[in-house]
């Protein structure tokens, strides 16, 4: 259980503050001052960033930046319902939270599989994964799924009118960011294994493994309903399900789907505002 963001229970104190300190930082929630900057043009594109262009050009070659003020929010950070500029995750603390929870009941009962988490941005939610495996002794590995390049226009009719393509800028991490990401934390090894490329390509290469945790976090009705029929079926009784997209309608209608189509009732669990997640029972 959690008390005041620190696990009580056979995890030392030390783990304890090691993971709870991590997990700040990765989320960018330690900071005291309670301000962030910006970048504009980072935040911008299409015609903003066409006129935006020029005027950064100029401003860059004097080495200063543009930038806009906005005032920590505290609530929206725990709930992961902002867009940080200086973190590896935005997923927020109460679902940093879930993660530890769901990969101490895998270890405690020995669940069979590996984990993946689909749709990584800088990596940090699987950074986390990687750091609770560590403290509890786990060899399992943790297969990091992503485009690496933002995500697609919309081509599925559910998805008609989502636009996270269009914010490319800040969406699109490389591959090669993530892992030094990783490294930056001392936690890249041999059991982080990247796969690069659109879910539909990705995700039927994976059929043959087993999984303890399956994260989902595609946004999109066709990138969440591209994992769910490929992995579903390889994800072992007493694993985990987490849904961090479950707000957004495309994401909400897929995962609704899929358990309608096989016959899925085990109960969904509210992690915040935003994201849900479940127990495969059977």
């Amino acid at each position: 259980m959690y008390k005041n963001d620190v696990l009580t229970g056979p995890i030392s104190s030390i783990t304890s503050l090691y993971l709870k300190n991590l997990k700040h930082t990765l989320i960018d929630f330690h900071r005291l001052d309670g301000i962030q900057y910006i970048p504009l043009a980072k935040r911008h594109s299409g015609l903003v960033a066409a006129l935006l262009k020029p005027i950064m050009r100029l401003i860059n070659r004097l080495n200063y930046d543009l930038v806009q003020v906005r005032k920590f929010d505290l609530r929206k950070r725990i709930n992961g319902e902002d867009w940080p500029e200086n973190a590896e995750s935005m997923i927020g603390l109460k679902r940093m939270n879930n993660i530890q929870y769901c990969i101490e009941q895998i270890v405690k009962d020995n669940i069979e599989g590996d984990l993946i988490e689909t749709g990584v941005w800088r990596g940090g939610a699987s950074i986390f994964m990687k750091a609770n495996l560590l403290v509890q002794g786990s060899q399992k590995r943790i297969f990091v799924c992503d485009s690496f390049e933002g995500l697609p226009r919309p081509t599925h009719k559910e998805d008609k009118g989502d636009i996270h393509y269009t914010h490319h800028q800040y969406l699109a991490v490389a591959q090669e960011q993530v892992a030094k990401n990783f490294q930056k934390y001392g936690l890249l090894d041999d059991n982080i294994i990247f796969k690069k490329g659109w879910f539909k390509d990705t995700m039927p290469s994976l059929r043959a493994e087993k999984f303890s945790l399956i994260r989902l976090d595609g946004d999109m009705y066709e990138s969440t309903m591209d994992v769910l029929q490929n992995i579903y079926d390889n994800l072992s009784v007493g694993g985990y399900v987490i849904v961090d997209d479950w707000a957004l309608p495309g994401c909400q209608k897929a995962v609704t789907d899929f358990r309608a189509e096989r016959n899925l009732t085990e109960k969904l669990v509210t992690i915040d505002n935003i994201a849900v997640y479940w127990r495969k029972e059977k």
